[in-house]
């Protein structure tokens, strides 16, 4: 493993609650039609930074805009769909100095035998989000 570690996602709430960042890495479309994580609560927003561009096209500027938003020696929490692009976020984060976490089961978590993701997740699990 090359970045610090995989939250449950109770886990990561409580890493956001004493400090972490929280760094959603899905696309502009997640975040309008799906939800996003509400972290008011704690006074602290979210980063909103795609991994991927629209189309799946790798976002080449993710390092660099990352930077440029979260504080130097930062912890980042990365959450995406399903645990997925959050851990290649991670890495990349890591690579780049920062000490990164990966939600497991993302926002949404697993399809059930239907496809459809209602049986785990940051949203699943009941966690803040709009």
């Amino acid at each position: 493993m090359s970045y610090a570690g995989d939250l449950a996602p109770a886990e990561a709430w409580a890493k956001v609650e004493s400090g972490a960042l929280l760094v959603d890495v899905r696309t502009e479309g997640e975040w309008a039609h799906i939800g996003v994580p509400d972290t008011t609560s704690l006074s602290v927003e979210p980063l909103f930074i795609q991994w991927n561009l629209a189309g799946g096209t790798p976002n080449a500027a993710f390092v660099d805009q990352l930077t440029a938003a979260a504080p130097a020696g930062a912890e980042l929490v990365f959450l995406c769909r399903s645990g997925v692009r959050s851990i290649a976020a991670a890495e990349a984060a890591t690579a780049a100095g920062f000490t990164s976490y990966n939600v497991l089961e993302g926002f949404e978590g697993e399809p059930d035998a239907y496809g459809d993701r209602v049986l785990n997740g940051w949203k699943n699990r009941h966690l803040p989000w709009k």
